[in-house]
């Protein structure tokens, strides 16, 4: 494990065994453990053990060890910013972590704690904000703009020069058309077609993509 960097995850549920495969993949770290909550203590994901709780983190962060957020994210964000401003108030280190099976364009810019999955397509002057979940699969395409604490999922297409805000959630297979604007921390049903901007925060779905209750 020579010249790895040693790294710490957050969250223990089936998220987790996705970011260990591309990390794994990647040959840039040394999982040393997982923290999640006291009564999973002990457990194994994916070969790595829970070594206890995130009020660990403190004392982590005096060792030098990087951090990545493991948590998933569907409707909210809330966890994942948590933990994440916690870790940065603190001057700890959020690598961004990307698969080399992905495909990244020279121009594109990552924020930190973000992670990359298998076959992601991050197209030419994309913006991709802190602390993201681009997920396997999913298409950013040229010029478009991710927010931080954005989950864009597996297959979602997000084409030309879009504009996602902070804290959203894409479903699926979803696709964004060009030049489609997303308000903050609203959620895209898996499958949707989003084809005009979402002013209001919400949780839409359809083919068109609409609000529902």
């Amino acid at each position: 494990m020579k010249g790895k960097t040693e790294i710490i995850l957050i969250g223990g549920g089936g998220h987790c065994k996705s970011v260990i495969d591309v990390i794994e993949f990647t040959e840039l770290y040394q999982i040393i453990g997982i923290l999640d909550v006291v009564e999973k203590m002990g457990n194994v994901v994916s070969g790595y053990k829970i070594i206890g709780s995130v009020e660990l983190i403190p004392e982590l962060l005096e060792k030098g060890s990087s951090f990545c957020i493991s948590l998933g994210q569907m409707k909210s964000s809330e966890k994942r910013v948590k933990y994440f401003e916690l870790i940065s108030n603190l001057g700890g280190d959020l690598p961004v972590i990307i698969s080399p099976k992905a495909t990244i364009s020279k121009n594109v810019l990552i924020g930190s704690g973000t992670v990359i999955h298998h076959n992601c397509v991050l197209n030419t002057e994309s913006i991709i904000g802190k602390n993201c979940i681009v997920n396997t699969g999913a298409v950013i395409e040229h010029e478009s703009k991710v927010g931080n604490h954005c989950h864009v999922s597996t297959g979602a297409y997000v084409n030309g020069q879009c504009v996602i805000g902070e804290g959203v959630f894409i479903g699926s297979k979803s696709v964004v058309s060009n030049n489609v604007h997303i308000s903050n921390n609203s959620v895209i049903g898996v499958g949707s077609v989003v084809v005009k901007s979402i002013e209001n925060t919400g949780v839409y779905f359809g083919n068109p993509a609409i609000k529902r209750d």
